[in-house]
């Protein structure tokens, strides 16, 4: 199984407001940003919300794949990270889509997008600190910064 090293990030200006994707995914081991295992996805959108565009960075990145891969996937979204790692994810399906405190969850459309992505690949979520200068982690947050500020902004469509 091959070894991706995924970075996502997820901004809004206004929240709600035009948003805004980054990822970066690393097939082995990093080289360099120019290096041929190296690719960079970003999208913007007119008015959406942070954690749908924090969401959306993770979905977009796995989808890229295109075989079953072992999968460290580095968020600085504790909404995300913790979904996973906290087991709320599996708990809301458990319950209906309803938080613990019998709300419906948010942002169903993009969760049920994500469930077969993370069933498919072996992805291990690990959560780090925006902007404490962790270079991949500051690359993601100016991809989706620039994608929110973009000229070709989409609509962000529940499903």
């Amino acid at each position: 199984m091959s070894k991706v090293i995924i970075y996502t990030d997820g901004s809004c200006l206004g929240n709600p407001g035009p948003g805004g994707y980054g990822a970066i995914l690393i097939y082995g081991e990093y080289k360099g940003e120019n290096a041929d295992n190296y690719k960079e996805l970003a999208q913007g959108y007119r008015n959406t919300t942070n954690n749908r565009m924090e969401l959306r960075a993770v979905i977009v990145a796995l989808e890229a794949l295109k075989r079953p891969c072992e999968v460290e996937l580095w968020t600085d979204s504790k909404y995300v990270q913790q979904a996973i790692t906290k087991s709320w994810l599996k708990n809301w399906l458990k319950n209906g889509w309803k938080t613990a405190a019998k709300k419906p969850v948010k942002n169903q459309d993009l969760w049920r997008q994500l469930i077969p992505l993370i069933e498919k690949h072996d992805v291990t979520f690990k959560w780090v600190k925006g902007h404490s200068g962790q270079l991949l982690n500051e690359r993601v947050d100016d991809l989706a910064r620039n994608a929110a500020s973009g000229p070709d902004l989409l609509d962000d469509t529940e499903e």
